[in-house]
């Protein structure tokens, strides 16, 4: 199969690679561009453990081809810190214990970057009936549900201020 030149945009870094057409957007990122971050789980959609945002949308990577998400911005949980600073959810997860394992941390963080991007005020039932897309399987639902609500609560904080 004839291999396609492009260029991922992943985390504000232009990462020019050539891929067959049908290679994964979550192969591409962890190994054409070393971003490893991005966990595989499934292949299936189903875990949410390679959740990235494309274009400020959650998406599940495995789902995707690298050829679809040229042209666009994927950020991955490499990019949520700055400057080796912690952002606001990751430091959540941290203070709320929300992670055992850690192999799902990367998708529920970009899943609910995602969420509180597109809306601050999200409610705890919405917040909660989002989150439930996404699989944990050392059952830390509460810690990351809890974490989730108070890194939303301290951006309100923040932004009232």
């Amino acid at each position: 199969m004839n291999r396609r030149d492009i260029v991922l945009k992943i985390n504000g870094a232009e990462y020019p690679i050539r891929v067959q057409p049908r290679r994964t957007l979550v192969d591409a990122i962890r190994d054409d561009c070393g971003q490893t971050g991005t966990h595989i789980g499934c292949e299936h959609g189903v875990c949410g453990a390679c959740t990235v945002l494309l274009d400020g949308a959650p998406v599940r990577s495995c789902l995707m081809f690298a050829v679809q998400a040229e042209g666009c911005e994927v950020r991955t949980v490499e990019g949520l810190a700055c400057a080796g600073q912690l952002n606001h959810l990751q430091q959540s997860f941290v203070e709320h214990h929300a992670l055992q394992c850690g192999f799902c941390t990367p998708g529920f963080l970009m899943l609910a970057t995602g969420l509180l991007e597109q809306n601050r005020d999200i409610s705890n039932e919405d917040l909660l009936d989002a989150l439930s897309s996404n699989l944990c399987r050392c059952t830390g639902y509460k810690n990351i549900l809890a974490a989730v609500e108070a890194a939303r609560n301290a951006l309100a904080v923040e932004q009232s201020a």
